[in-house]
């Protein structure tokens, strides 16, 4: 199998609105709606990395970084960060911008690992991932430290 460039699966900058259903007593956006969200965007990620259909293993260091509020413009962002024989880490991030300020903070950052899986749910093997830019480089080895912690756990 031919190894695939992040480019080809990546999104970089899927936009989603904040409505006021979004929210929680606070006024600020649910945790668990914004995770729904990027766990979706990974997995399509991860099916195009792949070119088959991919489950959600794990997720790691989710962190929350700040509030987005009602009407903010989420730019949510997610890419392989390297793949294994039937797996792969899919990294993202989604930033809140104010649309009236265009003032932009970062609210998430997660690790989703994804196994790709053929009609019976069996794991099956996918391509590897080829790092192209610095970047992508430094994310590709991170990715592997962290594998490394959560197959000693």
């Amino acid at each position: 199998m031919e190894a695939r460039a992040a480019s080809i699966s990546a999104i970089d900058d899927q936009v989603v609105e904040v409505f006021p259903n979004d929210l929680n007593a606070h006024g600020t956006l649910y945790g668990g709606k914004v995770l729904e969200m990027v766990d979706t965007l990974a997995a399509i990620v991860a099916k195009r990395h792949s070119n088959t259909v991919c489950v959600t293993l794990g997720i790691d260091s989710v962190r929350f970084l700040s509030p987005a509020r009602r009407g903010d413009i989420l730019v949510c962002m997610a890419s392989v960060n390297k793949a294994w024989r039937t797996s792969m880490e899919i990294g993202v991030k989604v930033i809140a911008e104010d649309f009236r300020s265009l003032e932009q903070k970062d609210i998430l950052t997660a690790f989703f690992t994804f196994v790709a899986v053929d009609d019976q749910h069996n794991p099956m093997e996918i391509p590897s991932l080829l790092p192209e830019s610095e970047d992508e480089k430094r994310r590709f080895k991170e990715a592997e430290i962290r594998r490394s912690m959560r197959l000693k756990t």
